[in-house]
């Protein structure tokens, strides 16, 4: 005898599994596991740090949705906005388009501003001071004394919340935000300020890829005028991929 119920369930089951597997992957953007930094950091950095401008589009279209996904993160996607147009005035600056290069640069002064106005805003005193860390340098003359006092005020902000930890933070943590205050400091002429810094990241980061230039601007102050303490462990690619594997 033919067993309806049983046919009826076993059609259903097919249906089920027929749609399931026609249903688009959910996006990391939607999970909120993943922080908005986890999400955009690789993307971001691809581009200013190896100018790889199809990832860094990527991330910057990601910014724009996850405003629309998590509007409780809105400062912290307004300062990783803010670093990627900054990073896109250096651009114009050095392909010699001066008017583009003022409108960008207002315009990523203007999202700092309302980054650290608005809610969610945890991770914007290390977006803004990293962002200025990388990129004070490469702007045009006139502006370097302005992004380096905003790089340094930042990262003093970050240091009150961290510095009494920082023998517990990873390496990568550690190293950016000693790295940030020396760095910030020695460019806004604060030499005392950058060799006690330099004296912690020789203690707290030995063995390292930061303990090297450290130890240069250690025995030689006038190098560090021309060299960088900073971003020796960003962003390597594939963390947002170990990452989304771990929480499987």
């Amino acid at each position: 005898m033919y067993n309806f119920k049983k046919a009826f369930l076993v059609v259903a089951l097919v249906a089920l599994v027929t749609i399931a597997a026609a249903q688009p992957p959910q996006s990391p953007l939607s999970d909120k596991r993943l922080t908005v930094h986890t999400l955009l950091r690789e993307d971001i950095f691809a581009g200013f740090m190896v100018d790889d401008m199809t990832r860094f589009e990527r991330g910057e279209k990601n910014i724009d949705t996850l405003l629309e996904l998590r509007p409780e993160q809105k400062g912290n996607l307004l300062a990783w906005k803010g670093g990627a147009t900054l990073y896109r005035a250096v651009k114009a600056h050095e392909n010699n388009q001066p008017a583009e290069f003022k409108k960008l640069y207002q315009k990523s002064l203007d999202l700092f501003a309302e980054a650290a106005k608005s809610p969610g805003n945890d991770g914007v005193a290390p977006i803004t001071g990293g962002s200025f860390g990388v990129f004070a340098d490469r702007l045009p003359k006139e502006y370097q004394a302005t992004g380096w006092q905003t790089a340094y005020d930042n990262y003093q902000v970050l240091y009150k919340l961290q510095g009494g930890i920082v023998d517990k933070l990873p390496v990568h943590l550690k190293g950016e935000l000693l790295a940030g205050v020396a760095q910030s400091a020695q460019r806004t002429g604060r030499k005392e300020e950058a060799a006690q810094a330099i004296d912690k990241m020789l203690t707290f980061l030995a063995g390292t890829p930061y303990e090297p230039v450290a130890k240069k601007w250690k025995a030689d102050p006038s190098s560090a005028s021309s060299s960088s303490l900073t971003c020796m462990t960003c962003h390597d690619s594939g963390r947002l991929a170990v990452r989304m594997s771990d929480l499987k």
